[in-house]
């Protein structure tokens, strides 16, 4: 998308929706674009699909947009549609690629004012299955060992790759 193009993604608002200081989502953004994030995914029309940095849930997954916008509202409706489209495209990938019984979907957005999709798989195996996954303690869910080896990547990015594959091209 040009540059013209996006500043009229966001209603009544003229800001550039590719950078804001101190923007952790912006950032991740931009070391996609420089080809520095090894946990970049793919690239959607609008947004980024990427794995999160600590896999404590296995083949969690962040849709990132591509606009930044703290709110749903903000959004064009004819891209605010798309997005929420494609949120539900990775949400079949992810599900395919890791057979969860169930997917836990957040769009928060309180920490970081950009919005980005988290997508959990839960299984019956989880810690606290019945709960959110916030009821386990960030220094568990965050914990080094949660981290995954590049093996483990490149393993998880194969497999949410080939969902995308076999579903979508």
């Amino acid at each position: 998308m040009s540059g013209a193009l996006h500043f009229s993604l966001l209603r009544g608002k003229l800001t550039d929706v590719y950078m804001h200081e101190n923007c952790l989502i912006c950032d991740r953004i931009n070391l996609i674009k420089q080809g520095q994030n090894p946990y970049f995914i793919k690239e959607l029309e609008t947004g980024y699909v990427v794995l999160g940095d600590h896999q404590f849930y296995e083949g969690y997954t962040l849709f990132l947009c591509k606009v930044h916008a703290r709110e749903l509202h903000e959004l064009d409706p004819q891209f605010r549609q798309k997005f929420l489209e494609e949120m539900s495209r990775v949400a079949q990938a992810v599900f395919t690629a890791f057979q969860p019984n169930k997917l836990n979907y957040e769009l928060l957005g309180n920490t970081d004012h950009h919005m980005h999709w988290h997508i959990f798989p839960r299984r019956l195996t989880d810690p606290e299955p019945g709960k959110t996954i916030w009821s386990i303690d960030k220094n568990i869910r965050c914990a080094e060992q949660a981290r995954p080896s590049h093996e483990i990547l490149q393993k998880l990015r194969s497999q949410l790759l080939s969902a995308f594959s076999n579903s979508y091209e």
